[in-house]
């Protein structure tokens, strides 16, 4: 392949926000020339959230273009897709939580907000007092699948198995107690696309589309920023004492994580002895919640290395999602290589499709493999 065919460029059409709303997933054609802007923000750490802003006309009758409509109101579900010329990918799905109206001094200027919520907001409307294991003990799975039929919500082939053999009480709505439950494993929870995903961060698997960084006609990042935090801890440790016993054990705690890069990026890396970190003692917490507790923070801390930046949607032809894997290319033999994406944040805007994302990595060295570099090598 010559170097002509390498740096062609790719053909793509803008991208497009597609909404879709209620049980019929029926396209918002109506109000597509309204809206002013569509904001999803995207984390593994809580739930998926959007922000449509809408501009509202009132006519000679006195009625309002949009909230006299009564389509965006509510409780009404909502798909939101990001279209790239015959394709479309899912940006987020969920259900209106609020409408706003902000009626100025000039009523052209009226403006209708909509915020929105990921599925997991069916999950939080009732309070449940629940005896988990009272005619016999359960596990983790077990819970995590009935909680998800009452939704019709799937769970993930790639769930972790959590605790077993359980008994215990759900003072909580069903997403906050399974968000308990996650932390308790020490798990992320995630909902999106229809599915529960309730198990450990995954970096095995396949990447996402590159990201290409100063790549000539393939670049798709507009801007990124790295900064490399060597004061975060490589272990966690933390100690336990029986209710009938005096003893007090000390665990420590290393991160199980594959390496995204070729090395680690802990103290050792520096010529330093590791960095410890204990936790904090917490009552009535068994020591198997500890462990996972303290497994969860040594893999978070293990990811000292932070990406923050910029993607021009278009360019990039796809959705980056948060808690997946996704090689950078153009950073370098030190921070080239596969990151996880921790936030994205999505906007929909008259200037086009942009994705602000933060990139979590535990390793240096560039692992991307030769046929995804060759573009970089070549500008």
């Amino acid at each position: 392949m010559g170097t002509e065919d390498q740096l062609e460029e790719k053909q793509r059409e803008p991208a497009e926000v597609i909404i879709r709303l209620g049980s019929e997933q029926e396209e918002m054609l109506d109000f597509y020339a309204a809206l002013v802007e569509v904001v999803v923000e995207s984390s593994r750490s809580g739930p998926a959230v959007a922000t449509l802003v809408l501009q509202s006309r009132r006519n000679e009758q006195g009625e309002w273009s949009i909230q006299d409509e009564a389509l965006l109101v509510p409780w009404q579900s909502i798909i939101i897709e990001a279209k790239f010329g015959h394709y479309n990918e899912e940006v987020m799905r969920g259900y209106i939580r609020q409408v706003s109206v902000d009626h100025p001094k000039n009523a052209g200027e009226t403006i209708v907000i909509v915020e929105c919520i990921d599925e997991s907001l069916k999950m939080d409307r009732e309070q449940i007092r629940k005896d988990w294991g009272s005619d016999s003990p359960v596990d983790d799975s077990v819970m995590l699948s009935e909680i998800a039929g009452k939704y019709d919500l799937d769970v993930s082939f790639e769930n972790g198995s959590g605790h077993k053999s359980l008994v215990l009480l759900q003072n909580a709505t069903d997403n906050r107690f399974l968000r308990m439950r996650a932390e308790a494993n020490g798990f992320e929870f995630i909902v999106a696309q229809g599915e529960i995903y309730f198990g450990p961060m995954r970096l095995e698997g396949d990447t996402q589309e590159t990201i290409f960084v100063y790549s000539g006609k393939s670049t798709s990042c507009n801007s990124i920023h790295i900064e490399d935090d060597g004061h975060k801890p490589d272990k966690v440790g933390f100690e336990f004492a029986e209710l009938d016993k005096a003893v007090v054990t000390k665990e420590i705690i290393e991160s199980d994580l594959s390496l995204l890069g070729e090395t680690s990026a802990s103290s050792a890396s520096s010529g330093l002895d590791e960095f410890v970190w204990m936790m904090d003692r917490e009552a009535g917490v068994s020591q198997e919640e500890l462990r996972a507790k303290a497994q969860m923070k040594a893999n978070e801390s293990a990811m000292k290395i932070k990406a923050t930046g910029e993607l021009d949607g278009t360019l990039y032809g796809h959705v980056l999602h948060v808690a997946k894997t996704v090689q950078v290319d153009g950073l370098g033999e030190r921070y080239g290589g596969v990151y996880y994406v921790d936030q994205v944040t999505h906007t929909f805007h008259q200037d086009g499709y942009r994705q602000q994302f933060i990139l979590l990595r535990n390793a240096y060295g560039n692992n991307i493999s030769h046929s995804e570099q060759r573009l970089s090598a070549l500008i």
